[in-house]
């Protein structure tokens, strides 16, 4: 077991071909951070990854009252559809997380720029998205994070989140990647669909460059051909193993994209197992999208968790991580 300490971060290296772990100095907010490294001749194997919240996402979420043993939520509607709709799931996930002890941020998205079809719903608008964004962290003190796809989006959305999040087909833009490190705001970078857990220490390092040490990965699925993902839950400990937290996508790994109907599938019913898959292999946060009739709603419907089922689910993986950590 390692001692806390500010200045301590991982790193690994090869001694007569064993994956070792060692202690280097760096001026990256680490605390509480313990790391049981096991390997095979082809490299990382297992590593068991228990670390306290980030100093980072302690103070994102100081103003919550949470267990801090607990995992976070990353949870809202896919796309900004309207006030109403943001103020609904704000205050019915609020409520839930804040009984069971959950560290909240709310989710929802100014603008979708990655749409099957030209003919989808893609947002009210920019200013009037993140204003509406801006206006939930206000009203509830929650913080909010909503994603970007372009690097002039980055100091634009800035101020009205505290999480910028880059979509997983973006992984990997480095303009993209270095603006939106050097806004200061936590980085939120979603593994491509198309790269491994270990290959995205390069987006890491991007980020890292421009100073900003706030940063979390997300594991969000693999393609499994044309029109399916499966998630390998190794990517779990391998991304944990750049030394950040993650969390893990359970609503978007469920897509079935490239539908010839020019709207992507999903698979709603198998995000408690993605969930409790990812609990166990012990992610830090989940990302689960929710709305109350996900049948109307305008982007990922056929994805996303109805409202009414978000409590009880919580509570079976609020029981799970008691048992895992």
């Amino acid at each position: 077991m390692w001692n806390s300490s500010p200045e301590i971060k991982h790193s690994r290296s090869r001694i007569s071909g064993i994956l070792v772990s060692h202690r280097i100095n760096v001026p990256f907010p680490t605390e509480n951070i313990w790391i049981l490294f096991a390997n095979n001749h082809f490299g990382l194997k297992e590593v068991s990854y228990l670390c306290r919240m980030e100093s980072f996402l302690k103070d994102l979420f100081k103003g919550q009252d949470y267990d801090e043993k607990n995992f976070f939520l990353i949870a809202g509607p896919c796309v900004i559809e309207n006030k109403e709709l943001l103020q609904q799931v704000a205050i019915r996930v609020s409520a839930i997380c804040k009984d069971l002890g959950i560290p909240f941020v709310f989710k929802a998205s100014y603008r979708k720029a990655n749409r099957t079809s030209a003919a989808s719903f893609s947002g009210l608008g920019d200013e009037t998205g993140l204003t509406l964004l801006k206006n939930i962290r206000d009203e509830f003190h929650l913080p909010t994070t909503t994603d970007i796809h372009s690097a002039d989006e980055a100091a634009m959305a800035a101020p009205f989140a505290d999480i910028l999040q880059i979509p997983a087909f973006l992984c990997r833009q480095t303009d993209l990647l270095v603006a939106a490190g050097e806004t200061g705001n936590i980085i939120n970078i979603k593994k491509g669909q198309f790269v491994s857990g270990e290959a995205m220490k390069f987006a890491v390092d991007k980020v890292r460059k421009t100073g900003n040490d706030k940063i979390i990965l997300t594991e969000r699925g693999t393609t499994f051909g044309y029109q399916d993902l499966v998630v390998d839950y190794r990517n779990i400990p391998m991304m944990q193993a750049h030394g950040v937290p993650v969390v893990m996508d359970c609503t978007h790994s469920l897509q079935q994209p490239n539908q010839t109907s020019g709207v992507t599938g999903g698979n709603p019913k198998m995000i408690g197992t993605i969930a409790k898959a990812a609990i166990a292999a012990g992610a830090e946060g989940l990302f689960i999208e929710t709305h109350p009739d996900p049948s109307k709603a305008l982007s990922d419907g056929a994805n996303m968790l109805q409202l009414d089922l978000l409590e009880d689910l919580l509570k079976q993986l609020v029981r799970l991580r008691k048992a895992v950590v």
